[in-house]
């Protein structure tokens, strides 16, 4: 900013310059991304074993191309790893960190903020974000994060957004956002309601959740 304001002519010192813009609260320091890796946890094991829902979630970002606007617009999903179940996803041409701690505050809220919940993404910008560590803290969730080119440590996750990109993203042809939100939209009720999992025994994710949600409770009367 030093060197625009000298550009027009301008005669001031860096550092007033920077006392001026603080006092002013230009700098807008609280918003920035802390992307030093610090305080970071990173998966211990790449197999995940679960007891019950709500133990481990695991999320990430897929780009999906909107061909009337020309640019990618951004789906985050969270899966239960237990059931596989889709448990919350946000579509919008922007995600921030904000928009992250949104999702998951409601989705800790509808179940009383269990206890003993590990969530892993990889090293995205929004995941690792202060704010969204300073959060996920506060509410006693535990955040681990994969190794560089490591996808197979959030496998679950990823492994649905590949079954988005076969039988949705290649098989659908669409032109507008709104088109292809409400074609997600149904595909996810299909998904967690009609689709049988093979490694759930060939039953749907919902009917795993509906007959392992108790324990969820058990869990936190007992802790």
């Amino acid at each position: 900013m030093t060197s625009y304001l000298t550009r027009d002519g301008y005669t001031i010192n860096h550092k007033k310059l920077y006392r001026i813009m603080k006092e002013e609260g230009l700098l807008k320091l609280d918003n920035r991304i802390d992307r030093s890796g610090s305080g970071r946890k990173f998966v211990k094991f790449r197999k995940v074993q679960t007891s019950r829902p709500l133990e481990c979630l695991e999320m990430d970002i897929k780009m999906v191309w909107i061909p009337s606007v020309g640019k990618n617009a951004y789906l985050l999903s969270v899966i239960d790893v237990h059931t596989r179940r889709i448990v919350k996803d946000y579509f919008s041409f922007t995600i921030k960190q904000n928009h992250v701690i949104a999702l998951l505050s409601e989705l800790f809220e509808n179940y009383d903020y269990p206890q003993n919940v590990v969530i892993r993404s990889d090293n995205g910008s929004q995941f690792i974000a202060k704010k969204v560590r300073e959060y996920l803290g506060l509410i006693g969730v535990q955040q681990e994060f994969t190794h560089v080119a490591t996808p197979e440590e959030n496998a679950h996750i990823e492994a649905y957004h590949g079954i988005l990109k076969k039988e949705v993203f290649n098989r659908w042809d669409y032109q507008y956002f709104g088109e292809i939100e409400q074609i997600l939209k149904r595909f996810v009720k299909f998904y967690n309601n009609r689709r049988l999992h093979g490694l759930l025994g060939r039953i749907t994710p919902m009917e795993k959740w509906n007959a392992d949600e108790h324990l969820i409770r058990m869990k936190k009367l007992t802790a």
